[in-house]
């Protein structure tokens, strides 16, 4: 028994060394493998070789957090990934952070340019907003300044468009930095995050407070670069706030994905503003409410999905989020969030003045992906859930496509 526990202990220093035992070695592996029940499996050295060349050693642990689909606690037994694991990083943003130097690549880290779909969850409701709003002035005054398809009419300024991806680029950066100084000694607990720049030790605060100044200048650059400027700053600041608490509302609250959704939906009120000058313009407050209400219940639905696959390290931290509240849950509520996110751009593009049906048909097929990703959710599968989470590009892109059908439908109709 001894020589058993001696061999079972060195297992994984063997596998990770590339050891090449002998037979003997081998056959006691194998018999001790299944004395303990673990498998079934006849290891030679030639498995060994393969185990060895493997990138990431898996392990078996029980459950006892809520699984969300309705059977109440996990009883059994499940395999997971023993390393840590982001399944949103883009292969092509991280090739370009590679190929920075070794410590641009840790600031590079922290403001998660390896993972473009976060500014881009920033960036939809700031499109959204800048494209609907070039349909209310087409709908109020249909004078020859609106009768032809000017690139302005369809999808919106483009350079307010520029700026918002400038300033989304930016801020989501800035969000992330401010997230990891709050969050260092939690993250270092947290499997999938363990291995971020301040967590790991690889930047010190100092460092970080002077990477968060560079990126908050940038995003001032880019906040006083609007049209409107006493109003869009003022607006635009309004969201700090937001940004600076969302971090910590994890520790004190169930709800930090509702947070995270006022936070992130910020843009459906700044592209109004930036094209009207105000978001009383054009009744602007009966589109632009909507609009950011339904971009708050789709982050709840996106979020609150990605949020499963922290829910065993933050239940044993006390941390909270969505998806440790919703539990057994989880689905039910979900598809009653993506119903209301729905039903609130559609209400958007009423408001708005939208009569053809082509905006309408855009908000249900966004609606119906948010539906499919709730119903093929594995709430246990890291990778499936990162999936859905990468998915809610396309919903973004359906909504502005929405948009920009329905102006061209106006911009034709004043044209006749």
């Amino acid at each position: 028994m001894y020589h058993h526990s001696l061999l079972l202990n060195r297992l994984p220093l063997l596998l990770r060394k590339n050891v090449h035992t002998s037979p003997h070695s081998s056959k006691k592996i194998s018999h001790l493998l299944q004395a303990h029940g673990n498998c079934i499996l006849a290891v030679n050295r030639q498995q060994l070789r393969c185990w060895s060349s493997t990138s990431h050693l898996r392990k078996t642990t029980k459950h006892t957090v809520d699984n969300g689909e309705g059977s109440g606690r996990i009883t059994g037994t499940k395999e997971e990934i023993k390393h840590p694991i982001d399944n949103v990083v883009s292969s092509h943003s991280s090739q370009l952070m590679k190929s920075l130097p070794h410590t641009s690549q840790q600031y590079a880290q922290l403001a998660r340019l390896d993972k473009p779909i976060g500014t881009m969850l920033l960036l939809w409701p700031c499109y959204w907003s800048t494209a609907i709003a070039a349909a209310a002035p087409q709908n109020e005054l249909l004078t020859a300044a609106y009768t032809s398809f000017e690139i302005s009419n369809v999808i919106g300024d483009p350079k307010l468009l520029a700026l918002f991806a400038t300033g989304s680029f930016l801020m989501r950066g800035a969000g992330c930095t401010i997230n990891d100084m709050w969050d260092a000694k939690y993250d270092k607990k947290v499997k999938r995050t363990s291995e971020r720049p301040l967590a790991s030790g690889s930047l010190s605060y100092r460092q970080a407070t002077a990477f968060l100044g560079v990126q908050l200048t940038g995003g001032l650059a880019v906040l006083t670069s609007l049209p409107h400027l006493e109003y869009c700053f003022w607006l635009g600041a309004s969201s700090l706030p937001l940004v600076v608490a969302y971090p910590l509302m994890k520790r004190y609250t169930n709800w930090p994905q509702l947070v995270l959704g006022m936070t992130f939906n910020w843009g459906a009120f700044m592209g109004w503003a930036a094209t009207h000058g105000s978001l009383d313009a054009h009744h602007g407050l009966s589109v632009v409410l909507p609009l950011y209400a339904g971009g708050v219940c789709w982050t709840l639905v996106y979020d609150t999905l990605y949020a499963h696959q922290d829910k065993e390290d933050d239940a044993n931290l006390g941390l909270k989020s969505t998806a440790l509240h919703f539990g057994r849950q989880t689905k039910p509520i979900l598809f009653g969030f993506s119903v209301l996110a729905t039903s609130s751009w559609a209400l958007a593009g009423y408001n708005v003045g939208f009569e053809e049906p082509y905006y309408f048909i855009g908000c249900g097929a966004a609606g119906s992906h948010l539906i499919w990703q709730v119903a093929t959710a594995d709430l246990q599968d890291a990778k499936n859930l990162a999936e859905r989470f990468k998915s809610n590009n396309t919903v973004g892109a359906i909504l502005f496509a929405s948009c920009v059908a329905g102006n061209i439908s106006i911009t034709a109709a004043s044209g006749a």
